[in-house]
Parts: C-alpha cells; structure tokens; sequence
C-alpha cells in the first residue's frame, strides 16, 4: 500500500512509536500519512518522518469510516487443529513490513500441547528483524492476544529470541518476491530449526 494523503488528526490519538515500541499521543491536528493498514491496526508516518503504530480502535481521529477501518481478520471456526494455529499466526503483521510474521520467517517454533484437564497450550518462540527493535513485546502480545481467541487454546506462552539471528533467508518465497528480493537471497545462511511445520 502506498502512503495515502495527508490527514490532520481530529482528536489527541494513542500511539506506539516504531521501532522503539514506546507509547505516547499524537496531539489533535497532528498530520499523518496512513503507509500500511493490515490486521487491525495502522501504521502512520509524520512529515518528520516519525512512524507510529494507531490500534483499530483509535482510529476515529484518522476520520475513518467502520468500513474504512483495518479489519481485524476472522477467527476461522471448527475443529481445533495445527493449522488453525499457523493461521492465526498469519494474521500478525510488523509495523514497518506488509508481510506476516510467519512469511518474514520470525518464527522459529510452533509447539501444541494438549492440556490434562482440557484444552491446548501453545508455545511460541518467534524472533525480531532486528535485535535492537522495541516492538518485540508489542508483536508479542499481538500473538497472544489472537492465538488466545482459538476455540480449543487454553495456554500461550511466547517467547521472542535472538538466537540465532533472524535474516532475509528465513523468509517465504512469496515475501521474498512481495519485498523485492531475489528467491535465492540468504538461502546459504543457517536457519533456525523449526519444530513446528511452518504452513
């Protein structure tokens, strides 16, 4: 998506600054451009060049309509199963890159566990583009919150690494030829072993 025209916010509007991952408020009248809206929430620009993450649920003070708004992506109903996990996972998307986190190959590891009395735990290790990034709790708890919202899931626990690194060659082809790269880009680099088949 490219970055839309300019709007001058109605009203003050919480924010997340990216990438530090630092909360704050942009102030009524502030001008933003929208440069991705993808599952639910926002990622704006300011003419300083500052970007900030706007959930679904402030943007009223982006004047946007319900049905303008970035919608946040349907739980698939039915049985509990693996892929069911993979694409809830599919629906979390970094701030700053219009791929999800499982074509970016961010993570590492999908482990479902049935639980004694019912249900299932899943554990995720997921990792940053960067070590340095702030958004990592945030990118956290988006996993949580949505894998939490499947019928059948009881337990989640996410853990972000850094070991090994993340790099270009973890991604999907299809990322790889959304963001520009060459199919064979980074293939020659150690990949993290993955436990759980990436769908």
């Amino acid at each position: 998506m490219g970055a839309s025209e300019p709007i001058t916010l109605s009203q003050a509007c919480e924010v997340i600054e990216i990438p530090s991952g630092t909360r704050g408020t942009l102030p009524a009248g502030a001008v933003v451009r929208i440069m991705q809206s993808l599952a639910g929430s926002y990622t704006v620009a300011t003419d300083r060049g500052y970007m900030y993450r706007v959930e679904a649920k402030d943007t009223d003070a982006l004047g946007l309509s319900n049905t303008a708004m970035a919608q946040e992506p349907a739980v698939r109903e039915g049985p509990f199963s693996d892929q069911m996990v993979w694409d809830q996972l599919k629906t979390v998307y970094d701030p700053e890159i219009p791929v999800n986190i499982v074509d970016l190959g961010l993570v590492y590891s999908c482990v479902i566990a049935p639980l004694e009395q019912d249900g299932n735990r899943v554990h995720i290790k997921m990792s940053m583009t960067a070590p340095g990034c702030g958004m990592g709790n945030v990118l956290k708890g988006d996993v949580q919150n949505k894998l939490a919202r499947l019928p059948g899931v009881k337990e989640v626990h996410v853990e972000v690494v850094f070991d090994p690194p993340w790099h270009p060659g973890l991604m999907s082809d299809a990322a790889k030829l959304q963001l520009g790269f060459d199919l064979d880009y980074g293939t020659t680099q150690a990949s993290p072993t993955i436990y759980g088949e990436r769908k």
